[in-house]
């Protein structure tokens, strides 16, 4: 692995108080050439579907050979495991509590191990807390990695599975797709796990959502103000959007919600 020095972080910690800043500090001590990036601290306490839909689609936008910790931790201090995984140039880390399931279900052939705080004994690392192994755990064996002073086959054993996802993919069948509400943006739209090349053979795509039928066009531009449309986002997947207003409070659905897209053309 040609470690790019890029460690990437996506946690449900929030902005208020100093635990992903201490992460910063944590990896910048041990190496100081290290670039840490805040992918996204606002995913909604535990819920690491987000997380992992975030980190399946953002990671390829970054330099091979970079560290992506993911940490929506329900179970933190508990016997979880934490699962570290090489695919596509890339390095992962993560509870395995499913966060990672977007990514591994659809990977080929992904080296993964489960990390054994054991075999780190060198490193020097302080005796975790129950409570931040952001900090203890994740944070001092990312900047290791990206150093070049870890191998990861130190970090542990090699396994082939990982906890499933929370959420199942969608269901495929002629002329309609289900699918789920992962999350809500900052500008109210709700954006699902409903990739674009799941309707592709649909000629006029309709979304089902909340009792609304909501028409798919270009971008948002295309409604009148204050009208509903599902269009395929920036990350390639449907999104319900409110042109010059919010989705999620014109439609009141919120993540988990279910959406089906449906062919509504008509012979």
């Amino acid at each position: 692995m040609h470690w790019s020095g890029v460690i990437t972080l996506t946690t449900d910690f929030g902005h208020k108080g100093p635990f992903a800043a201490v992460m910063h500090g944590v990896i910048l001590t041990r190496n100081p050439n290290a670039k840490v990036i805040d992918l996204a601290h606002d995913i909604p306490p535990q819920w690491p579907p987000e997380a992992g839909f975030w980190i399946s689609r953002a990671y390829s936008y970054f330099p091979r050979g970079s560290i992506h910790i993911a940490i929506v931790d329900p179970g933190v201090g508990t016997e979880r495991e934490i699962l570290v995984v090489e695919y596509d140039g890339h390095v992962f880390m993560a509870p395995d509590n499913g966060l990672l399931a977007p990514l591994l279900d659809h990977a080929d052939n992904p080296r993964i191990w489960q990390l054994d705080i054991e075999r780190l004994k060198s490193l020097n690392l302080a005796r975790p807390s129950d409570t931040f192994h952001g900090r203890d755990i994740f944070a001092p064996v990312a900047a290791e990695l990206a150093a070049g002073r870890l191998a990861l086959t130190a970090i542990g054993n090699s396994v082939s599975e990982w906890t499933p996802g929370w959420l199942d993919d969608p269901d495929v069948s002629p002329g309609k797709v289900s699918g789920t509400i992962i999350t809500i943006d900052a500008f109210g739209n709700l954006i699902s796990n409903i990739d674009q090349a799941l309707i592709k053979d649909f000629r006029e795509p309709v979304a089902h959502i909340a009792g609304h039928q909501i028409p798919t066009l270009t971008t948002y531009g295309r409604a009148k103000p204050g009208d509903l449309l599902a269009l395929i986002n920036s990350f390639g997947v449907i999104e319900i959007a409110k042109s010059e207003g919010s989705a999620a409070e014109g439609i009141g659905s919120e993540r988990g919600a279910p959406l089906v897209m449906m062919d509504g053309y008509k012979t």
